[in-house]
């Protein structure tokens, strides 16, 4: 077995953690001097920069025979119904009716009474759950690589094949998984007592439920329920592309396991519509100011 040394692996750590390291610095000073946020969008960089050449290599393929026609036509209908699919449910929300009292100031003038929603994503979650699932799936494989050849520890080759990469454990883990990361991670996005608090201070309220623990409990339940489809969600859209490649038993290339990842799909359709949101967002403040200071012109020259 190949020792290359103590040099090599110091200076492999070092490269590898220096270069994440300024990989995170970078993605920061995107999201503080830039649009959306700054990691994401460098990940986001990374995958289409390679999905030109997936495409070409899977067309490629298909034309030299490597690739048949029913394979080509499955992969192509699963990259189009699960980008349609991602942007359906990304874009899906729950609103919840946020009501406003009316309140009398000073000269007998009423304030007030509006009304107004409060969105609840369906995927509040996001790509972390599959980002941690995967890599929590990655370590069984790395630690048993460095334990399989030694002396005892030949029984992990049985349990590195059962959990091996595409197998139904596998897939079944990687499932669990992600729904457990979902549950996990939403109560880190939004936390309904703070939320319940904040609409207490500001005067609103939702119709029929009593302002804060109340509040609190019903967009507990709310969020737990969407959660649960958001979970399945995320789930079917990383575990069944998976499981093609799977069943094609390594007759797809990576070029086209690429095209067809659930994960690399998930990233790109979520992070695209939140940067695009942040635009338009941006755009509309950019009118209101230019709006605001035409209307104090106007009132100087008056």
């Amino acid at each position: 077995m190949l020792n290359p040394g103590l040099f090599f692996d110091a200076s492999t750590v070092i490269t590898l953690v220096g270069g994440t390291m300024f990989l995170m610095w970078l993605g920061e000073q995107v999201t503080a001097r830039g649009i959306g946020n700054g990691v994401s969008l460098i990940i986001l960089a990374g995958i289409v920069a390679e999905l030109p050449k997936a495409l070409f290599q899977t067309f490629n393929l298909n034309r030299i025979g490597s690739l048949s026609g029913t394979l080509m036509l499955i992969v192509v209908v699963m990259f189009i119904a699960l980008t349609v699919l991602i942007v359906y449910v990304e874009r899906a929300q729950r609103r919840l009716l946020v009501q406003y009292p009316k309140r009398q100031v000073a000269g007998g003038k009423m304030f007030g009474g509006d009304s107004s929603f409060l969105p609840l994503k369906l995927n509040a979650a996001g790509v972390i759950p599959p980002i941690f699932a995967s890599s929590i799936l990655l370590l069984p494989p790395a630690i048993g690589g460095f334990l399989v050849d030694k002396d005892g520890f030949g029984w992990l080759r049985g349990i590195l094949s059962m959990t091996g990469y595409g197998s139904p454990v596998y897939l079944a883990l990687y499932f669990v998984l992600i729904v457990f990361f979902c549950y996990f991670y939403v109560p880190y996005v939004f936390k309904p007592e703070d939320t319940a608090d904040n609409l207490r201070k500001h005067g609103g309220f939702l119709p029929g439920i009593r302002p804060g623990a109340r509040t609190a409990e019903y967009m507990s339940y709310v969020l737990n329920r969407l959660t649960f489809i958001g979970a399945l969600y995320v789930a079917f859209v990383c575990v069944l592309p998976e499981f093609v490649i799977a069943q094609q038993g390594g007759a797809l290339p990576v070029s086209v396991a690429m095209l067809i990842g659930g994960m690399s799909l998930l990233i790109i359709v979520s992070v695209t519509l939140d940067t695009v949101a942040q635009v338009q967002s941006h755009l509309i403040a950019h009118q209101y100011e230019g709006l605001i200071k035409k209307s104090r012109m106007r009132r100087k020259k008056t």
